[in-house]
């Protein structure tokens, strides 16, 4: 098979790594404000909920590499 059997798992944990980090880095450094439409910080609930649903997909594909 082309890049492997566990080509979806690999590209799952990749996924929802890089999501759960991306936005805890957002929350934990806010970019800076460029213009006046730009926001100050992301909206708080929003990035708690990416950073645990990145975290579940890491952490279900890790379990199926794994297992």
């Amino acid at each position: 098979m082309f890049l492997g059997e566990d080509l979806l798992g690999w590209l799952l944990l990749a996924l929802g790594g890089a999501m759960a980090v991306g936005n805890a880095m957002a929350l934990v450094r806010p970019p800076l404000a460029r213009d006046d439409e730009d926001l100050e910080r992301p909206p708080m609930w929003r990035s708690i909920l990416y950073i645990v649903l990145g975290t579940l997909a890491a952490l279900w594909a890790l379990a199926t590499l794994v297992g």
